[in-house]
């Protein structure tokens, strides 16, 4: 007599991250505006390039490869400070009133900063967001491998250009997570702009925000962390052409430019560009820009801040109480600040 045919147990599907693409989504406009914006900066006087386009996927790769540099001492330094810290931070939401907070991590990358803290803070969500969507995608799931029960909504947006959340992202308890000094990225004006929007109560009861902040050391020690010997910064430097060359139908050749990095000490800020190596031309649809051998076109500026500097500009962008913590160096901090 056979045997009764025994059914397989069925595994259990792995839960899985909802993803929201608020960037690609809006494809048909988007592509357009960006080519628009390009186009304007490539035909400023002073050319430009924003920094929000060099994380097409491989950017993204390349920059998580800088944070592993012995030059590139901000993400090893925010992350001790992380883990010296996290308790203090949750401690510090506790005092607040905020417990399980959404936290929204702005610019979230590899998600690595945050996984960090989600042990403590014991998100009730997490929401990832980040320009560089498919980066952003793998990135969320293995949060969610990670932390199974956890909530995660990733999102693709482009941040700096609003920050109108999908509904599938909880309006209580918002934290917002700004790590790794990207705010320096905005001028100071810029930058109170934007803290001023996450302050609005309008952003969807915001209670504040946890912002990693680089500040103001020796020249030497931050230009070797934007000009690295082994010349990474200046592949993902110059990659931005490449997906500018994506985005705007562009000619540029990446081997007729060159990465300078330089602190402004005027203006308090490291600033990125790229060289032209000799007399050229770059065309795209509709437009061109004829480059002197030397000329530059400006792709980064990563302004540092003093903790009293910092402390006054979120105070005037409408944040309430402002707490901080640092490295035994003084060379990083990371703020709290109430909304």
């Amino acid at each position: 007599m056979n045997s009764p045919l025994k059914h397989p147990k069925l595994a259990l599907a792995p839960a899985s991250p909802q993803f929201i693409d608020q960037y690609q989504q809006t494809a048909p406009g988007r592509a357009p505006a960006a080519a628009v914006e390009l186009a304007e900066g490539l035909n400023a006087a002073s050319a430009t390039v924003a920094p929000k386009y060099f994380y097409d996927t491989l950017g993204s790769q390349l920059f998580e490869a800088i944070t592993r540099l012995d030059e590139y001492y901000p993400t090893r330094t925010e992350a001790g400070i992380f883990d010296a810290a996290s308790g203090d931070f949750a401690a510090t939401l506790a005092g607040a009133g905020i417990g399980q907070p959404c936290l929204i991590d702005l610019g979230a990358g590899s998600c690595a900063k945050a996984t960090r803290l989600i042990p403590h803070l014991q998100p009730r969500q997490y929401v990832p967001i980040d320009i560089s969507v498919d980066f952003l995608r793998e990135a969320a799931e293995q949060v969610q491998s990670t932390f199974p029960a956890l909530d995660i909504v990733g999102v693709g947006m482009d941040f700096s250009a609003g920050l109108a959340l999908p509904p599938q992202v909880q309006r209580d308890n918002r934290v917002f997570f700004y790590p790794g000094s990207s705010l320096g990225n905005f001028s100071p004006v810029e930058a109170q702009a934007f803290l001023q929007r996450l302050a609005d109560p309008a952003q969807g009861a915001a209670r504040g925000l946890l912002l990693g902040i680089d500040l103001v050391k020796d020249k030497a020690t931050l230009e070797a962390a934007y000009d690295d010997s082994l010349g990474v910064t200046a592949a993902f430097n110059k990659n931005v052409l490449r997906h500018v060359n994506t985005l705007l139908g562009s000619d540029f050749d990446v081997h007729q430019w060159r990465h300078m990095a330089l602190f402004n000490e005027a203006e308090s800020r490291i600033e990125m560009h790229l060289q032209a190596l000799h007399n050229l031309t770059v065309r795209w649809p509709g437009g061109e820009r004829r480059f002197r051998g030397g000329e530059r076109i400006h792709t980064e500026s990563s302004c540092k801040y003093t903790v009293a500097s910092m402390s006054a500009l979120l105070r005037r962008a409408g944040f309430k109480q402002v707490s901080y913590w640092t490295d035994p160096k003084d060379w990083f901090a990371v703020f709290w600040a109430s909304a």
